[in-house]
């Protein structure tokens, strides 16, 4: 099983290389699965191997000067608050939750590819915004920390959108920032679960090999096709995650469920707080952005 799992770990960084993302979303089913790992150890050690596997895509960006390094600073800082943030969350919540989420970002992940990597219609070149941009790395990391993925699908759009990058750029940016986040969910993870730190420098070294091989495929090989194929094998595995992990949540979820009425009460408190935030957030979110020097061109 063992031999099976490296194997497989090779394929991660082939989809790596060849994709520029989508590999690391396998990550933590390999672990689950393969290796038969804990939920939150797994999560734990996908955000290490995931990190190792990105600083040499990274290298390889900055080398071709596909780097921006102030914008994956800026992005990254925010990023970096939510990823520590979501690993510490993801400490408290139950394994199953941790995988039902996965499963939701891996259907993401999926559907991303399917349709290509493509720069938003509203991105300008040079035109930069602050808030949207902090705002979409936080809540990146936020989910990065919490189930283990590096979410690059989601990342080059904001920065295509928010900091104005051309595609290439925005590739190789995606990759600091993913190191960075994934470094930031491991802090939130440490102390707080045991890992197979020999078993995760094993997969990610069969990653990181891996991820030349798909570099050295990139340039021969039609994408399209085989990006459609992946895409819908990672939707196919989604739906597994999800058939193999809904029923056990949904019994422990209903074991969850407020049986007094002072459990009833705190649980209704809680939800009015929740509303009440709500209602305030989408008050302020429709007051005018003052200007600011990314919205006018400045470099982050």
């Amino acid at each position: 099983m063992a031999a099976l799992g490296f194997a497989l770990s090779v394929l991660v960084g082939v989809s790596l290389g060849f994709f520029g993302g989508g590999g690391s979303i396998l990550t933590v089913p390999l672990l689950v699965y393969v290796f038969a790992l804990d939920p939150k150890e797994a999560i734990a050690s996908s955000l290490l191997i995931v990190g190792a596997a990105s600083i040499s895509g990274a290298i390889q960006h900055w080398r071709a000067g596909n780097v921006e390094l102030r914008t994956a600073l800026t992005f990254g800082a925010a990023g970096m608050a939510g990823a520590h943030l979501g690993g510490r969350a993801g400490t408290y919540l139950d394994g199953t939750l941790l995988l039902l989420l996965f499963a939701a970002m891996m259907i993401i992940t999926a559907l991303a590819m399917w349709r290509g990597r493509r720069v938003p219609k509203a991105a300008v070149v040079g035109k930069r915004s602050l808030r949207p941009l902090l705002a979409q790395g936080f809540g990146v990391g936020l989910f990065t920390g919490l189930v283990g993925a590096g979410g690059g699908f989601l990342i080059v759009p904001a920065l295509a959108l928010w900091a104005g990058l051309p595609l290439p750029a925005a590739v190789g940016t995606s990759l600091v920032v993913i190191v960075l986040n994934t470094l930031a969910g491991f802090s939130g993870y440490a102390g707080h679960v045991r890992l197979d730190y020999a078993l995760v420098a094993g997969v990610a070294t069969c990653a990181i090999a891996g991820s030349f091989v798909g570099t050295y495929l990139a340039h021969r090989v039609n994408p399209t096709s085989l990006r459609r194929a992946f895409a819908g094998f990672v939707l196919a595995m989604a739906t597994v995650i999800l058939v193999r992990e809904v029923d056990a949540w949904l019994g422990t979820a209903r074991a969850a469920l407020p049986t007094s009425v002072p459990q009833l009460i705190f649980a209704l408190v809680v939800l009015a707080i929740g509303v009440a935030t709500g209602r305030v957030y989408r008050k302020s979110a429709t007051d005018p952005l003052p200007d600011s020097a990314f919205e006018q061109g400045a470099g982050i």
